[in-house]
């Protein structure tokens, strides 16, 4: 059998908290307008028959921690904070962490006007900010904040989750199969808004290591 034309990427990975061990990420699901308040901010309503879903790669991956260049492509680049959780084998869940799922939302506007797929807008280097997964959280009603330069942003409680975590595997199961290493944003509350070069982001879900992000300032 012949090799490789190329040697194949690393495979992308998330931190599991308190230990050294590494979780391999297959794909990333995430659920739209699973807050009514955000749903309402953005123009829109909540399908309250189902929720619905877009995807972002792997390769939008990028560690807690990290320093990002203001992305190419667009003028409003915007926070999106949420809950997300890794499933492990057997397709139950293996940790949960905090999540920024990073958006340029003007494509994503433009996308949306023309009944386009979301993927410029969503899915893209960068956009998938992911904490150190915990393996001992219990989904309840914990706050869920992000804050800009220290300034407030976004607040709401888990339990406000149209859709809560259980129905949202359940319901994704019927459409894929779930298997290990897949992970899920959950969805945003109400307060997304742009960042700039130079902002320091601050995502925090009680109970769960904090996500940090620091947007590169311009040169």
């Amino acid at each position: 059998m012949s090799g490789f034309v190329f040697a194949p990427p690393a495979p992308v990975s998330l931190a599991v908290a308190g230990t050294e061990a590494l979780f391999p990420v297959r794909r990333i699901f995430c659920v739209g307008r699973n807050y009514a308040d955000h749903a309402a901010e953005m123009g829109a309503e909540v399908d309250r028959e189902a929720p619905f879903y877009f995807t972002k790669s792997a390769h939008a991956v990028t560690a807690s921690g990290a320093t990002i260049p203001y992305p190419p492509g667009t003028a409003d680049f915007h926070h999106e904070v949420e809950l997300v959780v890794a499933l492990g084998e057997g397709g139950g869940i293996f940790g949960c962490a905090v999540g920024l799922d990073m958006t340029r939302r003007d494509l994503q506007a433009a996308a949306k006007d023309k009944r386009r797929p979301w993927d410029t807008g969503k899915d893209f280097e960068n956009s998938a900010v992911i904490a150190p997964l915990s393996q001992d959280f219990a989904i309840a009603d914990q706050a869920i904040a992000l804050s800009v330069n220290g300034t407030p942003r976004q607040q709401a409680k888990l339990s406000d989750m149209v859709w809560s975590v259980p129905e949202i595997l359940a319901h994704l199961g019927t459409l894929y199969t779930l298997r290990a290493g897949d992970v899920i944003f959950t969805g945003t509350p109400a307060g997304v808004g742009a960042v700039r070069p130079g902002d320091v982001l601050e995502g925090r879900i009680e109970g769960l290591a904090p996500v940090r992000l620091t947007i590169q300032p311009r040169e």
